[in-house]
This record gives C-alpha cells, sequence and structure tokens, in this order.
C-alpha cells in the first residue's frame, strides 16, 4: 500500500509541474505575440485643401453695357471683368485697356470709348485706330468720349478738374448737356459759358 501511495504522490507533483510549465509557457508565447505583432498606426489627416474660392472686387467703367462694381473669383483677368459687365460696347476702344491682365482687388477697369473725328481713319484688319490725343482745329471737343488729357487742354479746366468730370461722367452715365458741367465741383456758369463754343455733350 505504502508503495501505491508514493507513486500517486509522485503522479500528482508532475501533474501539478506540467501544468505550471504550460502556464508559463503560455504567458510567454503571449508576451511574444505582443510583441511581434505590427503597430498600428493612426491614417494621417488629409491636408486641408487650399481655397480656391477667394474673390476680388472690381469697379468696371466706361464704354461697357452695365458698369458697376463686380466680384470675380481670384486670378480672373481684365477681359473676365468686362464680360461680367456687359461685354464692351460698339463704341469701346479696346486697344487702350489690357484685357489680360490679372485682376487686382479694389482697382478699376476702365473701358475707353473711341474719340470721332474728322480724321479718323476706317479700322485695319478690324482694329481700329488709336483715339485722337487732342481735338482737330475748329472742332468742337465730346464731353461724353474726351480723355483726362483733352479735357485738360480746355481753357480752365486743369488736371484736377479733368479728373473730377471723367468721375462725374464714370457715375453718372454719359455727358447730355453742356450745361449738365454745373454738376462738376469746380465748374460754374461763367466756365460753362466759355466752354460752351469748345465743347459737346
Amino acid at each position: 500500500m505504502p508503495s501505491i501511495s508514493v507513486s500517486r504522490s509522485t503522479a500528482l507533483v508532475g501533474v501539478c509541474a506540467l501544468l505550471a510549465a504550460l502556464v508559463v509557457a503560455g504567458h510567454r508565447l503571449a508576451a511574444t505575440g505582443a510583441a511581434t505583432a505590427p503597430e498600428v498606426v493612426a491614417p494621417l489627416e488629409p491636408a486641408t485643401p487650399v481655397s480656391s474660392t477667394r474673390k476680388v472686387v472690381v469697379h468696371v467703367v466706361g464704354a461697357v453695357r452695365r458698369p458697376g462694381l463686380y466680384r470675380l473669383r481670384e486670378g480672373a483677368r481684365v477681359a473676365d471683368a468686362v464680360a461680367r459687365a456687359g461685354g464692351a460696347t460698339a463704341r469701346a476702344y479696346l486697344g487702350g485697356v489690357n484685357l489680360a491682365a490679372p485682376l487686382v482687388d479694389g482697382t478699376q477697369v476702365l473701358v475707353p470709348l473711341r474719340i470721332p473725328t474728322a480724321a479718323s481713319q476706317a479700322p485695319v484688319d478690324g482694329v481700329d485706330p488709336p483715339p485722337a490725343l487732342s481735338a482737330a482745329p475748329g472742332q468742337t471737343l465730346s464731353l461724353s468720349t474726351a480723355t483726362a488729357a483733352q479735357l485738360d487742354e480746355l481753357p480752365g479746366v486743369g488736371p484736377v478738374t479733368a479728373q473730377k468730370i471723367l468721375d462725374y461722367r464714370a457715375e453718372h452715365g454719359v455727358i447730355r448737356s453742356v450745361d449738365e458741367l454745373d454738376a462738376v465741383p469746380g465748374i460754374g456758369p461763367a466756365r460753362i459759358e466759355q466752354l460752351r463754343d469748345l465743347v459737346t455733350p
């Protein structure tokens, strides 16, 4: 009988040792698996795209169908602003404006008018001749189409008053009467009478 008890005790000790070995081996395998598992990296957030919706505001005046303030995308050209203003009129002199120039926020786009003169020529190859810088002798100057340089040549009209006439014209459109000059700061009835025979609306 004693020999049988020893055998069972020995077997029990052996089973316990085997279980302990299995537990240790299991822990080691788990640790090894955790060490070799690939590291999970969170995906990078996509970079915020650069906004392409920035706008510029320009003031389109002169020989266009709908003068006014227009908001266009950044990078647009003068041609785009003219198109937004209804396009150039038949009297526009497009040779006097750079349609390819990029628009700058807060600037004015001026489309000049052709100046009809006695010496004006017909277009050559579809290109209009440049406007004359001054009226021909004995010819009156049109207040609705004259440039600042032409207005500056009139008696009693300096560069400051010439610019005021252009500003008035840009705001109110064509000048319909010589007497309308009375609304321009710096021009009174006496000056109007002095200019009456030299200019036309």
